[in-house]
C-alpha cells in the first residue's frame, strides 16, 4: 500500500474544500485498485458531493441547521458552538474509499471528493490519502 499525507487550509470559517485535484493526482498512474482518503481529524469529514453549483454552501447549511451551535453541548470548550463540530464525524465520515480503474477514480459525473471542515478553531488540516493496487 502507497500513503501520502496532503495538508488542506480551510481557514477560519466553516469550509467545504474540493480535494479531487489532489486525489487525482495521488492515484494517476498507479492502475487498478481502491484509494482511502481519510481525515485524521475529530472536527471534519469527507463526502462526494457536487461542487460549484451551491451544493457544497447547502451542506454547510445544513450542517449549521442539524447541529446549531447554541445547543447545550457536554463538549464545551473551544469557541463557541466547537460541541457542534465534534458531532460531525457522526454525520459525516472521516472517511471514503473510492475505486480506481487504469489510474482514475471512478466517480459519477457530478462527484467531487469533498472535505467538510465547519471548525473554526483549526484551519489546518491533513488528509491521508492510500493507495491499495487490486
Amino acid at each position: 500500500m502507497d500513503s501520502e499525507v496532503i495538508e488542506v487550509r480551510t481557514g477560519s470559517r466553516p469550509a467545504a474544500v474540493d480535494i479531487t485535484g489532489e486525489v487525482a493526482r495521488f492515484v494517476a498512474g498507479r492502475g487498478d485498485g481502491l484509494v482511502s482518503v481519510f481525515c485524521p481529524h475529530a472536527t471534519a469529514g469527507l463526502a462526494l458531493i457536487e461542487t460549484g453549483a451551491g451544493s457544497d454552501a447547502d451542506v454547510l447549511a445544513i450542517i449549521d441547521d442539524l447541529l446549531p451551535p447554541v445547543f447545550g453541548y457536554r463538549h464545551a470548550h473551544g469557541s463557541p458552538g466547537h460541541g457542534a463540530d465534534h458531532v460531525l464525524p457522526a454525520l459525516i465520515a472521516p472517511s471514503i474509499t473510492i475505486p480506481v480503474i487504469s489510474g482514475q477514480m471512478q466517480l459519477g459525473t457530478w462527484q467531487s471528493v469533498v472535505l467538510i471542515d465547519p471548525n473554526r478553531d483549526n484551519p489546518d488540516r491533513r488528509v491521508r490519502l492510500s493507495f491499495l493496487p487490486g
